[in-house]
């Protein structure tokens, strides 16, 4: 993959802080010794002041010692530790209400708390704690508990209050979620960056990685498809999710084994099944998967179906190459796909 990319397109991105980038390249910087992510926001060095590196192992050998600002040795999207307890502590105890005060009394900046969620979830510290609350009260009411119930279980004390908040986090009154399906959104992370993953009762809805171009177009199909929204949360199947992923990106998993609640339609969801029968660490073109669905000349459609997929890795459109044998089409980059099949092919 990197030897596809010029030197000038590697250097301008890392002068416009490129994130599509992750992954592919390093850059080692002569003048300070330090080599950084293509992403990494300190000063810009100058184009004779770098060279270009495949892998981080490879600009250590070079003496080329981690940048502190981007971690270039950390996993990608990794989360610090000091936001990560607080994000157990809120999934254990949704109904806690943690105020800047008692960030303080941890010895954690309120500031920088706030920017974190804001980058990595697109909202505040306490609207994420709100939004998990909601979704709790929501799995409760969908569940059969009463609405007042589920409002002071979850840390109302107001009752017209949480009917307010609901309404407007969830759009629909608390007495309708009786008949809807809660959707909850967690976080997961991987080698190969950070992936969110969303899920109703029944299964696994998205498997997506957080800088997929689609992925807010995915999230308003599946939340039309349930008339219900995304909201951060818990569920059953996160934890499997996790445990599998993790085996899988360790190579000691060749098959995912928890359920998926799939949105999309009859066509798409018989490429998708067709997917799912490429077995480990193979490869097929998209002419072959169409002649396996039956259809040989919907080649393009059998395509267009395999980047609507929503549910990446465990559904792996990833071991779809072209006729040529190169790597084409996947919504995560290529350079995941890239590394998705190394990994498989490695642990044959």
């Amino acid at each position: 993959m990197n030897n596809t990319l010029s030197d000038r397109v590697k250097y301008n991105a890392l002068v416009n802080k490129d994130k599509s980038y992750e992954g592919i390249f390093f850059v080692g910087v002569k003048t300070t010794g330090i080599f950084c992510r293509p992403s990494c926001t300190a000063k810009k060095p100058k184009r004779e002041n770098v060279v270009f590196y495949e892998t981080s192992l490879d600009a250590m050998r070079d003496g080329f010692r981690p940048c502190k600002v981007c971690r270039p040795l950390a996993p990608l999207g990794e989360t610090p530790e000091d936001i990560t307890a607080l994000l157990k502590q809120i999934e254990l105890n949704p109904f806690e209400k943690i105020k800047d005060y008692d960030l303080t009394l941890r010895g954690l900046q309120p500031s920088k708390i706030r920017r974190w969620f804001i980058a990595n979830h697109g909202m505040t510290f306490q609207a994420y704690q709100r939004l998990m609350r909601i979704n709790s009260a929501y799995t409760n009411i969908s569940n059969g508990s009463k609405v007042t119930d589920a409002a002071f279980d979850n840390g109302y004390s107001s009752l017209s209050g949480f009917q307010h908040t609901f309404k407007k986090a969830a759009a629909m009154n608390p007495k309708d979620a009786g008949s809807r399906e809660p959707l909850a959104l967690t976080r997961i992370e991987t080698p190969l960056g950070q992936m969110i993953a969303v899920a109703s009762s029944k299964g696994i809805c998205i498997l997506e990685f957080t800088d997929r171009r689609m992925i807010e177009t995915q999230f308003r199909q599946v939340e039309k498809h349930f008339k219900s929204p995304i909201l951060p949360g818990k569920n059953k199947l996160f934890g499997i999710l996790k445990e599998q992923l993790s085996e899988y990106f360790k190579g000691k998993r060749k098959e995912f084994e928890l359920p998926l609640h799939v949105v999309g339609t009859p066509f798409q969801k018989s490429v998708w099944e067709i997917l799912r029968k490429i077995p480990y660490g193979e490869t097929i073109s998209y002419k072959k998967e169409a002649e396996m669905l039956g259809k040989p000349s919907a080649v393009r459609a059998v395509a267009n179906a395999n980047g609507h997929n929503r549910i990446a890795v465990i559904i792996p459109c990833h071991r779809v190459i072209g006729d040529n044998g190169k790597l084409v089409g996947y919504g995560g980059g290529l350079w995941r796909k890239d590394r998705l099949l190394k990994l498989e092919k490695s642990n044959s």
